[in-house]
């Protein structure tokens, strides 16, 4: 069997809540000595180039969330044309949503309607439109921004598991996004409605909004329709969440994308990043 498949079978009988609160309670620590432990072990593993940091001394971090969600440098990620990458990662897939349904992997495909926490009407919205994905390792930044300026009029959670979002688990567990525990929050832009989907996984402790705070994890398993009473306006760019470890960002787009020339799946890009045209 390959190592790819048996990575994603074993995770199936996992606590994966269990584990994520526990990583979390970690990843919360102010310990000084426990948490610079980690935050140096975590820059040495997978190389953080703390130069790009708007605080570039990794001790000064009260938590190890506060370093892993950290700010930039201005200017360090300038905001392209058109429709722009959210955050930094690659971009595991993208295309026009077909009959519905997105691509996940070669060979795995999931409905709209099932990513947006089955809602029908919401998923109506977006035949014909186009959706993109990024995936963010845990080396990448890990604030996530508009790809286009838009009002936000609904949140909605979703409860679900918590597989790893990886490449040899999305290859191997069907409906991977429309499983696992996600915020959906939707969208009216000058180019018609667009969600932006931010996928819980495997230890990730939180997803934070900017105009609610920390989100998940919830106690409840149902799904919960936030409305706001207040619109919330976003211009392009700005930052709009953030993961407490890494994760996928999932946008649908009620237009089709013309995505940019020489996009393939798999392509690293950053935060701010040209992906398309409307």
């Amino acid at each position: 069997m390959p190592l790819a498949k048996l990575f994603a079978l074993i995770q199936y009988p996992l606590p994966h809540h269990a584990l994520s609160r526990l990583v979390g309670r970690l990843a919360e620590c102010r310990t000084p000595w426990l948490k610079n432990a980690l935050i140096r072990a975590f820059i040495r593993r997978f190389r953080v180039d703390m130069a790009e940091a708007a605080e570039p001394d990794p001790t000064t971090y009260a938590t190890f969330n506060d370093f892993f969600t950290r700010a930039l440098v201005a200017d360090a990620r300038p905001i392209g044309a058109g429709m722009v990458s959210p955050a930094d990662g690659r971009l595991s897939q993208f295309g026009a949503i077909a009959a519905g349904q997105l691509l996940q992997a070669k060979g795995h495909r999931f409905s709209a309607e099932a990513l947006l926490g089955s809602d029908v009407d919401a998923a109506n919205r977006f035949l014909g439109g186009s959706f993109a994905t990024v995936y963010l390792s845990p080396s990448d930044y890990h604030r996530v921004h508009m790809p286009l300026a838009g009002t936000l009029t609904e949140m909605v959670y979703v409860p679900g598991r918590l597989f790893s979002v990886n490449a040899a688990t999305t290859e191997h567990v069907p409906g991977l996004f429309a499983r696992n525990e996600r915020l959906v929050c939707h969208f009216d832009t000058e180019h018609g409605p667009m969600a932006l989907v931010l996928v819980g996984a495997m230890i990730v402790a939180a997803i934070e909004t900017v105009w609610a705070g920390q989100i998940t994890p919830l106690p409840r398993s149902d799904v919960q329709r936030i409305r706001l009473d207040t619109p919330v306006r976003l211009e392009k760019g700005a930052e709009m969440g953030r993961f407490k470890l890494g994760s996928t960002v999932v946008m649908a787009f009620a237009e089709p994308v013309a995505f940019a020339d020489g996009l393939e799946p798999g392509a690293k890009v950053q935060m701010g990043q040209s992906l398309g045209r409307l």
